[in-house]
Order: C-alpha cells, then sequence, then structure tokens
C-alpha cells in the first residue's frame, strides 16, 4: 500500500505516532487532488466541511460531509479529489494491528 505521506507529502502529514497508531492530518484547497494511497481501517475526524470524490478501481463515490465528523474508515487504496468549493481539513486515526480474521470483503470505499 502506497504510504499517503510520502505519495502526497505536501497534502499530509503525521502529527504524532506510537507503536499502535499514526495520526495523520490532511488539509486540501479545492480542485486539490491525491495519487493513488492506501490506508489502515482508520478513524477519520472532520474538521472542517467538505464535498469529495472517492475513486478506487474504475469506482468513484461522493462524498460529502459536515465539520466534527467521526467517520470509521475500512482499510484501502484509493485517489481522492477536492470537488467543492472550500478546503477540506481532516484527521486519520489509522490503527497499525490488522483487524482479526482474513481480510474485510464487504469494505466500503470511502468514509462509513
Amino acid at each position: 500500500m502506497n504510504d499517503p505521506v510520502v505519495t502526497d507529502p505536501r497534502l499530509y502529514r503525521v502529527v504524532w505516532e506510537n507503536e499502535r497508531v499514526r495520526v495523520l492530518e490532511y488539509r486540501d484547497a479545492p480542485g486539490d487532488m491525491t495519487h493513488l494511497h492506501g490506508h489502515p481501517d482508520s478513524v477519520m475526524v472532520t474538521l472542517s466541511s467538505f464535498q469529495r470524490v472517492i475513486s478506487a478501481e474504475g469506482r468513484e463515490v461522493p462524498v460529502e460531509l459536515e465539520a466534527g465528523q467521526v467517520r470509521w474508515l475500512d482499510a484501502q487504496e484509493h485517489q481522492g479529489r477536492n470537488a467543492g468549493r472550500t478546503e477540506t481539513h481532516a484527521l486519520f486515526v489509522e490503527l497499525k494491528e490488522p483487524r482479526p480474521g482474513a481480510g474485510h470483503p464487504e469494505a466500503v470505499l470511502g468514509p462509513s
């Protein structure tokens, strides 16, 4: 999985990390796009309201969230594009320990 801090260092930065979790801050402007990257199972906290399009493997999912939302993000690889008129600001709390069992076949693209 491509690390978003490596693929898009202008947009993602590590704000805290230990042996079990890593916390990323994400910021972008309208029209900004990310490269293909991956996240392990994560919790996303929105610090601004935003509209995005998340895409992977030929699928596109529109995402519109208000500031202050907390959402689960299944482990996944995707690209994102700021499709709104406002900046995106969010935190991702990435879990370093894999989910028990073999994979997660019902994984949702984008936050759920």
